[in-house]
């Protein structure tokens, strides 16, 4: 750990011992120590832990009047704000299990998960009375938290709460497109607390942006990295305030901690100034998504030496399992920036397809070994077992496994190398397209880059690279296909390149794969102008070329790979070529002859001599042997 993390006033590290009670049993005790501190901070409202205490008391009571002691799932429906903070103590008070809604998320998807969770009371407020009003169409019964009566006791509740009741659900993205819930307990959220606070050493003097909805993972960090050590909580709204304002909001708030996602990172750093300075910021945490270089860049730009950045890792089956501080003075050669070292009690281990473990420098599935590891998927027995197994070695420890592909280095250090489900074969080869991104990232002219794999009419998949240009004219694909094949083998390089003005994103922030855009049929940005046909040779393979490319049109100094064009298609286009033209040419003649001009020549030269028809088809049979040859048989080993 560095030591430029350690503050100025007094830390007081959070004890194991410490995570063997309630998260209620831990803030109370923040309470008394610091009755008049302030807890929450919003432009509309400002508790102090005193009052923060008192209205999530009265709501428990309130609850408890409706529902009874029985511990079961309370959904909320509030903005981002000090309201909903309350709710949440609220709900883990009175022993139940907390829901977030965001209230900006689509209804189908909002009143699945209330559906789901089984939740019986909905909690709300006089803003969001009526979008609740909707949402429970299964008899639900609403509570608007603005009608409780101001007389109820705001006393301490003395109900005993162990650590292993069931704290939160967390819905998150599920294979089959609908959301799943992850369950959690109060010995994990806690867990997580100790660990954040005694590596970023937080103390009452610091102040946290909560800058995710609270109903992701990442709200977990700093809204109970803050409340349950006595420091203040400042929640950022980026849906509705943006990005503009919020470097002079952290300045005025003198923020000391500030978490957000990668993707939120870029956009609020294209708002700051060259001369902007945060002297009260002492951490930037980044996690949720992978960070690049240029991320590291922005960071030693805009903020000053005394600030760390902390790249973080952690899945919310899981929570943190992987951390890397980056100082101003970190250089590095590597294309990715390492997700880091281990924390206390996540164990990570990188498995093979057979499940056993692989060696440093190697890919492997990132499974982690954790006492500290969620309870499972919510009403989903099936998932839970496929994900979470029992510690082979015996003991209360088990194993989850994550999807995620990962690199050791020998010294420890995990280098994450994108999900195993985006890891696709093309053309017989394995492609882990985390890879392809980097190597587009690296180029000065790309700011986002997303590689898909798609798959085509004839169900072949293919690359496709979805960008952002750095600043003004996008490059031309000429210049991308000649930077990428400086790193890149023929087979990883993406059949097309689609720019956007932005990548699409999900309400959590990270980019939505379904929402990426076909790539249209029109024929790419080349470094040539586009030049028709002139004889009637150049017109039939200019057709030829463009039914095989799949393009609406092809100039005649198109170049074939430039076009998207690879040894398969090459065997295609030299199919149709001999049975239209009667003439003797090769694979390396089509790589030699790359544009629709060259060819013309070539077949103009060889018209005089046409093969005869036994020739032809000895040809024909020769260019299918060799479209079983020029690539590889599927290797379920290869990497």
């Amino acid at each position: 750990m560095d030591t430029s993390l350690q503050p100025t006033h007094t830390f007081f590290p959070f004890e194991n011992a410490e995570i063997e009670q309630s998260i209620c049993a831990r803030f109370e005790q923040q309470v008394a120590r610091y009755p008049n501190r302030l807890a929450v901070v919003t432009p509309g409202l400002q508790l102090t832990y005193t009052e923060l205490n008192q209205a999530a008391n009265r709501l428990a009571r309130s609850i408890l009047a409706h529902v009874g002691e029985g511990e079961e799932p309370v959904a909320l429906l509030f903005e981002h704000g000090a309201l909903i903070i309350a709710a949440i103590l609220g709900i883990l008070k009175a022993g139940k299990i907390y829901v977030s809604l965001d209230p900006a998320f689509p209804h189908a998807r909002t009143a699945y998960m209330l559906e789901d969770s089984q939740a019986k009371l909905l909690l709300t407020n006089t803003k969001h009375f009526s979008q609740a009003q909707r949402l429970a169409q299964g008899g639900q019964h609403i509570l608007n938290c603005d009608d409780i009566d101001a007389s109820t006791a705001p006393g301490n509740i003395d109900r005993p709460i162990s650590p292993e009741t069931c704290a939160l659900i967390l819905y998150t993205s599920g294979s089959t497109g609908r959301p799943k819930g992850v369950l959690h307990n109060h010995r994990n959220i806690l867990f997580e607390t100790r660990n954040y606070t005694n590596d970023r050493r937080i103390s009452p003097e610091d102040r946290l942006t909560l800058c995710h909805s609270c109903s992701f993972a990442n709200s977990i960090r700093n809204m109970y990295g803050a409340l349950l050590n006595g420091a203040a909580l400042f929640p950022y709204d980026l849906a509705t305030e943006g990005f503009a304002p919020l470097a002079e909001w952290m300045r005025t708030n003198r923020i000391t901690i500030f978490h957000t996602l990668p993707t939120s990172f870029r956009s609020f750093c294209a708002t700051v100034s060259a001369d902007a300075a945060f002297p009260a910021l002492r951490i930037l945490q980044l996690g949720g998504e992978p960070i690049n270089r240029e991320d590291v860049k922005r960071f030693q730009r805009h903020f000053l030496p005394h600030c760390v950045l902390v790249h973080a890792m952690g899945p919310t089956e899981t929570f943190t399992i992987r951390r890397h501080f980056i100082t101003h003075e970190w250089r590095s050669s590597d294309s990715k920036v390492p997700v880091g070292y281990a924390v206390p009690d996540k164990e990570v281990l990188l498995l093979d397809e057979t499940g056993r473990e692989v060696g440093a420098n190697q890919i492997g599935e990132i499974a982690v070994r954790s006492k500290y590891l969620a309870l499972g998927y919510w009403r989903r027995p099936d998932l839970t077992e496929a994900a979470f197994i029992p510690d082979p070695r015996g003991g209360d420890e088990r194993l989850y496994f994550t999807g995620d592909l990962g690199m050791m280095r020998p010294d420890g250090c995990l280098i994450h190398m994108g999900r195993k489900d985006f890891q696709v074969k093309i053309r017989g080869y394995r492609v882990e397209v985390a890879e392809i991104e980097v190597a587009l990232l690296g180029l000065g002219s790309i700011k986002a880059a997303i590689v898909h794999a798609q798959a085509d009419d004839a169900g072949e998949h293919r690359l496709v690279a979805y960008l952002v240009p750095a600043a003004g004219e996008a490059p031309t694909v000429s210049e991308l296909r000649r930077a990428l094949a400086q790193t890149l083998p023929d087979y990883m390089m993406p059949s097309a390149f689609v720019f956007l003005d932005a990548l699409p994103v999900l309400p959590n922030g990270k980019v939505d794969r379904r929402a990426l855009p076909a790539p249209d049929h029109s024929r790419p940005v080349l470094d040539v102008p586009h030049v028709a046909p002139g004889t009637p040779i150049e017109s039939d393979l200019a057709r030829i070329w463009a039914e095989v490319l799949n393009l609406e049109q092809v100039g005649i100094h198109d170049d074939f790979l430039e076009l998207g064009g690879h040894s398969l298609l090459a065997t295609q286009i030299l199919t149709r070529v001999i049975e239209r033209f009667h003439v003797e040419l090769s694979i390396q003649a089509l790589l030699e002859a790359p544009t629709v001009a060259q060819m013309a020549a070539l077949i103009g030269g060889h018209q005089a001599a046409k093969a005869d028809p036994a020739t032809v088809a000895r040809l024909l049979a020769e260019v299918k042997r060799l479209s079983n040859a020029v690539e590889p048989s599927p290797n379920p080993k290869a990497t």
